[in-house]
Order: structure tokens, then C-alpha cells, then sequence
């Protein structure tokens, strides 16, 4: 078993009883303060033997009839989660009306344990009280002021800090166990903590108690030998300490799911969508976290749509599309079109077997596409044994001619290459005819509704196609128009041939060829 398996072993066992002893340390810094509170303010006022001896019994009977019983309420509780808790460790299924009826038991926990905290001490105001009353003699007034400010103090502290440490047991110990693969904020009939009321028992245990106390302590009676500036600076300290205490509390609660929302959130800025929040909470948390998740996977979604898209329009293209509007719209942009054809694939095809034939198309797609991507092109469409390709769509700051002209020359050069790897396996070479032409085209989807596509329309595009078809005729392979020369920054190395007739065009085209390549022969 590895280390985090053994963590996880570790965790299951214990985690009941961490849950159980969660309201524990509560109890017990209620009680210290309320054991101090009345041994400096509530004991001087027990003016005979009498009150004394009855305050003393009070406490004994209280705490021993009381104090079990809520104790074997809690327990019980607690233990009503292990036989589910043990089948999920186990891997077993639980009902689903029992394991949702769990559930709620689960997020309501920190509000039964504050139940029960509650009934213990306030319950005490009007028990003592009334056990002193029974004893002969007038009680003095402060008594009605300081006893209840005791039990009322120190029953703050234990409640609010009961549900805060209940809270993150249970999320620690069986919320990972309980809700695997569910949202805890969708569980049905739930009443949970939210962020506002946390801040209101944040205040209550750190603000409300100490300062109310000195409050309260301001207009009641001096009790006798009590130094009001000393009892002040304790209340004052005691105040500090839960505090802190509180907000250490609070931030496991709070913090943390914050910090796995800005770590998912930096990872997705990054671009790695491969990471999930965890969603184990019933409260805002739960939802914001949980929402985080939908919208990773959204991304998830998209990125490989997009992705498979691509595959089949081009990545250019795809982004293009995705940019655009998608219905049926286009816009008029100054591009460059470029048509690329394989010469003699007809009769190649017909000397070779069908694998054979799909493996040279895939070669040659293959480095002609990564000539024209490099240099910024979108290739648009497949046809047949050829393709069309655009530069300068949607993004008029390149400079498109030139573009257009250094991937034709790289395809010239990939196709040798190419060449010589089918020679040496025995196979015909490839000649290729590739013309340019830049001009204004429509640029956008065009279709039905349901079903578009993304692509070039206009006079452009035309020529382009019937410059691409000169190239048999004057033998050179590849050929461009005067717009594209005059478009050009660059220097290529190009020889302006006499005006050529094009069909579909009125006047001779004036068209130049690739110099380097010359020897290479487009004809049939």
C-alpha cells in the first residue's frame, strides 16, 4: 500500500471518534471560565453556609444528571454513522433513502451538538436559581445580574466553538466518505452554516462575550472583593484568546476552500483543465466549488471540440470560426488564396493498391499543410488530391503575399524531400501546381442553418483555381498574379512570363513563376 492509501487508512479509523470528542475542548474552556467566574464573583455573594452548601449540590447534581445525558445523545449520534460509514470504506452500496437520511444528519451535526450545548447551560440559569430560592433567607441582588452573566458567557463559548470544531471534524472524518461524487449543497431538506452566520458566531464568541460581559458587569452591583480594572484585563484576555482561537477555526473553513479555488483557477489561466476543486460542502462553498467543476468540465468540453474541429476544418480555420458569428454571415477582407493540386494522381491511383494510395495522399497533406501553417495560412478545404488555403483571413496585419509565396516555396522544397523517400521505396514522384492570387473575398460561413461551412467566395478565389490549373500549361509549378507581386516586401526569386489567357477572365493574365524549381515539369 502507498503512503497516501496509508494516509487514507490512517484518516477512516479515527474518524468517528475525532467527531466525537469535537465538542470536548468547548465544554471544558466553558467550564473553566464559568468554574473562575463563580469562584471570584458568584462565591462572595453566598453570604451563608447555607447558599453555599446548596450552590455546591446544585452543581454535583447538575452536572451528573445533565451533563450524561447530553453526553449520550451526542454518542449516539455519532454512532449512527458507523454501520454506513463502514460499508462505504468498504465499498458497499447503502440505500439510498438511508444514505440521503445520513447525509442530512451529517450537515446538520454541528447544529445538534449546539443543541445540546445549549439546552446544558442555559438550562442552569433558571435551575439554580430556583434551587437557591428554596433556601431560607433573601438572596442578594447581584446574584440575579452575575449568574446569569456566568452561564450565559460561558455557554456562548462552548456552543460557538462547538460548531465550528464539529464542522471540521466531520469534514475531515466523513464528508469524504458520505458525499464521494455528490454535491453536498444539492442534498434536499438541509440547513446549513453559511458564510454570513459563521461571521455572526465569529462575533458572538470573540466580540459579543468579552464585550458584553464587561457590559453587563458595568451596570450590575459590584459584587464584593472584586477588583473591577483586574477582572476587566482578564475578561479582556480571555476575549483576545478566543478570538484568535475562533479565527484559526474559521479559516480552516473558510481559507481553504479559497485556496483550492485560486490554485484550480491559476492552473485553468495556464490552460490545464485537468484538475478538479474539491466540492464536499453543503454551503456556498459547496455550490461555488461545485459550479467551478461544471465549468472546467465545460472547458474540457469545448477545448476538445475545438480540438476535433480543427482536425477537420484546420486549427486556423476552426479558431476563425469559433471567433466569428456562426450563422450565416461573411465579411469582405484582402487576402491571398492559394490552390495546391497533385499532377497524374488519376493514373498513379490506378497502378496502386487503395492503402497505398490513402498512405501517399496522407504524406503529402501532411507536409504541404505544415508548410502552409507555418507561415500562417489556413488551409480551408480538401479537394480531392488538393487543397485551398487562405492568408490574411481575420488577421489583416500580416503581411498575406508574402506569406502565400514563402509557403509555396517550402512546399516545392518538402515535396523534394518527400520525393526522395518514395524513390527509394519504389514509388512514382509527386508533381504538384500551386497558384496565388490576392484580391477581395467574402470570408465567413455560408450553408443552411443546419448545416454551414466555413470559406472563401469571390473573384479571388476563381482565379486563384484557374491560375493553379495554368501551371500545366506553361510547365512551371508555381505561378502568381500581378496582384500578389505587387503585394510582395520581399525579394523572391521570380520570372514574369508573358500574359497568359485564364479562363473566365476577359483580359491575358499577367502571372509570374518560381525561379529555383524551374526544372521540375508540371506537364501530364
Amino acid at each position: 500500500m502507498d503512503s497516501a492509501a496509508n494516509l487514507t487508512a490512517m484518516r477512516k479509523r479515527p474518524a468517528l471518534v475525532m467527531i466525537a470528542l469535537a465538542p470536548l475542548i468547548p465544554q471544558l474552556l466553558g467550564s473553566a471560565f464559568n468554574i473562575w467566574y463563580n469562584a471570584v464573583i458568584i462565591a462572595p455573594l453566598l453570604t451563608s453556609s447555607e447558599l453555599k452548601n446548596r450552590f455546591l449540590q446544585t452543581v454535583i447534581i447538575y452536572n451528573l444528571l445533565v451533563f450524561p445525558a447530553g453526553i449520550s445523545l451526542w454518542l449516539a449520534r455519532v454512532r449512527s454513522f458507523s454501520n454506513a460509514l463502514h460499508q462505504l470504506q468498504s465499498g458497499n452500496d447503502v440505500e439510498t433513502e438511508v444514505l440521503n437520511r445520513l447525509r442530512r444528519r451529517l450537515i446538520h451535526l454541528p447544529w445538534f451538538a449546539a443543541g445540546i450545548c445549549a439546552l446544558a447551560w442555559f438550562l442552569c440559569i433558571p435551575v439554580f436559581l430556583i434551587s437557591l430560592l428554596q433556601v431560607q433567607g433573601q438572596l442578594q441582588s447581584q446574584l440575579w445580574w452575575h449568574l446569569p452573566i456566568s452561564f450565559c458567557i460561558s455557554g456562548f463559548i462552548s456552543i460557538t466553538h462547538t460548531i465550528f470544531l464539529v464542522e471540521l471534524a466531520s469534514h475531515w472524518g466523513l464528508f469524504p466518505a458520505f458525499f464521494s461524487g455528490v454535491r453536498a449543497d444539492r442534498i434536499p431538506g438541509m440547513v446549513t452554516l453559511s458564510l454570513r452566520g459563521r461571521g455572526i458566531l465569529w462575533a458572538i464568541s470573540a466580540s459579543l462575550c468579552p464585550i458584553g460581559s464587561l457590559l453587563l458587569l458595568a451596570f450590575a452591583p459590584q459584587a464584593p472583593g472584586t477588583n473591577s480594572q483586574w477582572f476587566a484585563v482578564f475578561i479582556g484576555t480571555v476575549g483576545i484568546a478566543f478570538g484568535l482561537c475562533t479565527a484559526l477555526m474559521i479559516s480552516g473553513l473558510v481559507a481553504r476552500p479559497i485556496d483550492h479555488l485560486r490554485t484550480a483557477a491559476e492552473s485553468v489561466s495556464r490552460g490545464k483543465l485537468d484538475i478538479t476543486v474539491p466540492v464536499a460542502r453543503p454551503d456556498e462553498f459547496g455550490l461555488l466549488l461545485g459550479e467551478f467543476n461544471n465549468m472546467i468540465r465545460g472547458l474540457k468540453e469545448k477545448e476538445k471540440l475545438r480540438q476535433t474541429f480543427g482536425l477537420h476544418v484546420g486549427e486556423r480555420a476552426a479558431e476563425q470560426i469559433l471567433k466569428r458569428d456562426p450563422g450565416l454571415s461573411g465579411v469582405e477582407e484582402q487576402i491571398t488564396v492559394m490552390f495546391v493540386d497533385m499532377r497524374s494522381s488519376t493514373a498513379q491511383a490506378a497502378a496502386m493498391k487503395p492503402a497505398e494510395v490513402v498512405e501517399t495522399l496522407n504524406d503529402f497533406f501532411r507536409v504541404t499543410v505544415q508548410a502552409v501553417e507555418q507561415h500562417g495560412g489556413m488551409v480551408n478545404k480538401y479537394l480531392g488530391d488538393g487543397f485551398m488555403a487562405l492568408f490574411g483571413a481575420g488577421d489583416s496585419s500580416i503581411r498575406h503575399a508574402d506569406q502565400a509565396v514563402l509557403a509555396g516555396r517550402d512546399i516545392l522544397r518538402a515535396l523534394d524531400k518527400l520525393n526522395d523517400q518514395f524513390e527509394t521505396r519504389g514509388r512514382k514522384p509527386i508533381r504538384i501546381g500551386i497558384g496565388l492570387h490576392t484580391g477581395p473575398a467574402i470570408v465567413g460561413s455560408i450553408g443552411s442553418p443546419q448545416r454551414l461551412e466555413f470559406t472563401a467566395m469571390g473573384n479571388t478565389v476563381n482565379v486563384a483555381s484557374r491560375v493553379e490549373s495554368l501551371t500545366k500549361e506553361v510547365g512551371r509549378p508555381l505561378l502568381l498574379t500581378a496582384e500578389v507581386h505587387s503585394s510582395l516586401t520581399i525579394e523572391f526569386p521570380l520570372d514574369k512570363l508573358p500574359p497568359q489567357k485564364v479562363r473566365g477572365v476577359e483580359e491575358p493574365v499577367t502571372v509570374f513563376a518560381w525561379r529555383e524549381d524551374e526544372e521540375r515539369s508540371t506537364s501530364t
